[in-house]
């Protein structure tokens, strides 16, 4: 094993420990700023289909590890479980397959206190079996799983903290200093690479399964995701108002939303372009990737700039090609490509991962300046309704 590896997908039982140590700091981090801004009250927390209350999911990362390790759970399925949560009504709570999202506000959970300490206690014991634990895929297989799961919802934790409009504190402000953008596009001659990688060891999400060699066609891709400034040009251009650029669904957003800029951009007095993150105004950087985007957005611009998005297979094989100039890395990026299962495809211990949201969400592949360093993969597939645009979303495109 490497022992440089920052990925958690090949971690043995003592880089496991510290990682998941790192992990519940930091979620408590997040979780303190928001009951600071007085959002531990779920009465408090605006109803919106895209958060939820602060204190269901910190109650619920730590049941979620406290389900699959410390009760070694064979699935996720009600009843997979051995004994009882150390809540007494931690199932009917926490489950998210149980209870449903718009619930989750009037559920009469704990207090912040009791939570703390559920939550301290599950690490404890997960601590504890670790440290027994042999190198084997198999025995860390619930721990990976768990791990990945709290740092996911990490990231959506500060994706609340933007919706929001709460600041950060310094050690939030991204996990990756994110990649200076390349100017241009990378042309590649086409080729067969392993979809998914080697799976014969380690942790693999069951939406990546299985391996497959697949072949792409030539392509030409561009070197880094799309900067506010390529897009900014597409604003004043009309884009927003030019119905042709738009797909039907893309239409039909716009109508709704009444949009004439991406989500965060805002007007400044002097005239230019300016950016709400995380409670400030900042001037529009640039160089920077846009951010913000959803999938109707990205398409459009893609559409005037006479572009396309990139499948998740070209994406792919541009990140494991080794290209000096393929960056990535700075926010999540929407492809064109549906999320759908693999061949041989079969869901793992959590079934509701992937399973459910397959032919209704839409893939999208690198990382966020917000993934911590040890969830980035090449081969991770993200995926998201169209019209998320809450989340730390941009894009690239191709030539036709």
């Amino acid at each position: 094993m490497d022992q440089h590896d920052p990925s958690f997908r090949h971690a043995g039982p003592g880089r496991l420990a510290g990682m998941l140590r790192d992990a519940r700091h930091y979620t408590l981090a997040l979780f303190d700023t928001l009951a600071e801004a007085g959002y531990a009250d779920s009465a408090r927390v605006p109803r919106l289909g895209i958060i939820n209350p602060p204190l269901w999911e910190l109650g619920h990362t730590a049941w979620f590890a406290e389900w699959f390790v410390v009760r070694r759970a064979a699935s996720s399925r009600p009843g997979d479980a051995f004994g009882h949560s150390l809540l007494a009504r931690g199932d009917d709570w926490f489950d998210s397959n149980l209870v449903a999202h718009r619930t989750r506000w009037a559920l009469d959970l704990p207090g912040t206190g009791a939570i703390r300490t559920y939550c301290a206690e599950v690490l404890e014991r997960i601590q504890e079996g670790l440290a027994g634990e042999p190198v084997d895929d198999a025995a860390l297989y619930p721990y990976r799983l768990a791990l990945a799961h709290e740092d996911m919802h990490g990231e959506a934790l500060l994706y609340t903290m933007q919706t929001l409009g709460l600041g950060l504190r310094s050690e939030m402000s991204g996990t990756m200093p994110a990649p200076p953008p390349q100017a241009g596009e990378i042309g590649f001659g086409g080729g067969v690479f392993l979809r998914g990688g080697d799976q014969s060891r380690g942790f693999v999400f069951d939406n990546e399964k299985a391996a497959a060699r697949c072949r792409v066609a030539p392509f030409a891709i561009d070197a880094a995701p799309v900067t506010n400034a390529r897009y900014l040009a597409f604003v004043e251009d009309g884009g927003y108002r030019d119905a042709g650029h738009w797909s039907e669904a893309g239409r039909a957003w716009l109508k709704e939303s009444a949009r004439s800029a991406p989500r965060y951009w805002r007007r400044g007095g002097d005239g230019g372009w300016q950016q709400l993150r995380f409670g400030r105004r900042v001037a529009l950087a640039p160089d920077a990737a846009v951010r913000h985007l959803n999938l109707h957005e990205a398409q459009a611009f893609c559409r005037w700039s006479g572009r396309r998005l990139p499948t998740e297979d070209e994406w792919e094989f541009a990140a494991l090609s080794g290209h000096p100039d393929f960056t990535w890395g700075s926010v999540w990026e929407w492809t064109a490509s549906p999320f759908l299962p693999f061949p041989g495809f079969a869901p793992d211990r959590y079934l509701e991962y992937s399973s459910p949201w397959f032919g209704s969400r839409q893939v999208l592949r690198g990382a966020s300046f917000a993934t911590p360093a040890r969830l980035r993969s090449p081969h991770f597939r993200n995926f998201y309704t169209p019209e998320r645009d809450d989340i730390f979303a941009g894009f690239r495109t191709c030539a036709p």
